[in-house]
């Protein structure tokens, strides 16, 4: 083979493989696989992956900067969640750019509303159940707490009452659709489309050099946040993954796709997790908080009405303003402000130990039953959704 022939292959074989990572969707099993494993990786790393007390420490920054604060928060680039989440968007933001899908999506009026109020509801709820979809479902319940499980009671909950709100809003609110631009010239002479890929490169090397740069100053954790957060970004620009939908799907469709792939992302979670809290890698306690049961199903209950609302839940909105929604933005905003102030005022009151603790299932039904009941719940919840499906029982739309 000559060294033409050589190169035209690896040319070839590299173009069909940036076409399978950027411009395919990824099945949406392979990313709750690779969620999960991403989430065992930080809980190994420093601390159990959540996105809430990111969002906080925005909203405490503006308090403190409006004067409504009077202590310091940390700084956002030396806050471990915050950095999770600032990795979030540059995986999805870099995601959108090499697959050419990057651009400014604007709403009609009444969406930026909704998602304002969404963005409101979602950062209520969360300080209300100790975390988001994430910290206070997904990691929750992947830590063996209870809690996890009354949140997710309560954002079904709330996903059928936002739905029900989204159905009289149809038949109530005539909404003027929105007027598109035609397509701009190419701007300074530049085909954006073209630019794109080499701009998220750009942003691909970013983050790795923020990774050693971090290493170089003994702040390691933090850049290995940054670098989880960036590949959960990643992972899901690429499959479009969104909790919102395992909840609101069989209410609305009846469709059960991502209800069975978020089951078995957490099934594979809370075994890896089991694994290392049984052996004591980590202390079985920690990721232990969340307020059981009334904290986690009330705030489940207004966050998942907020998540309907908003069209995006914690996670979502962060990799959706990546690839540029401005409704999403909003909704980030709304998120951090009422989540700071909820918090404030939870401390205030002394209302965290009216609302529940944190109860550790191990406790509860003991290690050797933990393990067959938590499989076999989130297998019932995969049958019930299966049958939603065919029989569409739930089905309100």
């Amino acid at each position: 083979m000559t060294s033409e022939n050589f190169f035209s292959s690896v040319k070839e074989e590299a173009r069909k493989n940036y076409i399978a990572i950027f411009e395919q969707d990824w099945p949406a099993w392979l990313a709750g696989i690779f969620l999960a494993v991403l989430a065992l990786l930080i809980f190994l790393w420093d601390t159990p992956w959540g996105i809430a007390g990111g969002y906080r420490n925005w909203g405490d920054w503006f308090l403190y900067g409006v004067g409504v604060n009077s202590q310091k928060p940390f700084l956002p680039w030396q806050h471990p969640m915050s950095m999770s989440n600032f990795g979030i968007f540059a995986g999805a933001l870099m995601s959108a750019l090499m697959s050419r899908q990057f651009k400014i999506r604007r709403a009609p009026s009444l969406e930026y509303a909704k998602g304002i109020m969404g963005g409101v509801l979602m950062g209520c709820g969360a300080a209300f159940a100790g975390g988001c979809n994430v910290g206070g479902f997904y990691t929750a319940t992947g830590m063996l707490s209870m809690g996890g499980i009354a949140m997710m009671m309560g954002l079904g909950a709330g996903a059928w009452i936002g739905l029900r709100y989204l159905l009289w809003e149809m038949e109530n609110i005539s909404m003027k659709p929105l007027v598109l631009k035609k397509k701009s010239a190419p701007f300074l002479g530049v085909n954006w489309d073209k630019v794109q890929p080499y701009i998220g490169a750009g942003l691909f090397i970013a983050v790795v050099v923020a990774f050693y740069l971090y290493s170089s100053i003994d702040k390691s954790t933090l850049g290995g946040i940054l670098f989880f957060g960036f590949l959960i970004g990643l992972v899901m620009h690429r499959s479009r993954f969104c909790f919102v939908r395992a909840f609101r799907c069989p209410f609305m469709t009846g469709e059960a796709d991502m209800v069975k792939v978020v089951a078995m992302s957490l099934m594979i979670y809370g075994m890896g997790s089991a694994v290392i809290k049984w052996a004591w890698i980590k202390d079985p306690m920690v990721g232990v908080y969340h307020p059981f049961f009334l904290g986690s199903l009330g705030g489940g209950l207004i966050f998942g009405v907020g998540m309907i609302l908003a069209g995006g839940c914690a996670s979502s909105t962060l990799w959706r303003i990546g690839e540029g929604h401005v409704k999403l933005v909003m909704t980030l905003m709304g998120f951090s402000l009422a989540n700071a102030l909820t918090q404030k005022f939870i401390a205030v009151y002394n209302l965290s130990e009216k609302i529940g603790k944190g109860v550790f299932m191990p406790d509860l039904f003991s290690w050797g039953m933990t393990i067959p009941l938590f499989i076999i719940f989130f297998l019932v919840w995969v049958f019930v959704a299966i049958w939603n499906e065919e029989s569409e029982k739930f089905v309100i739309f």
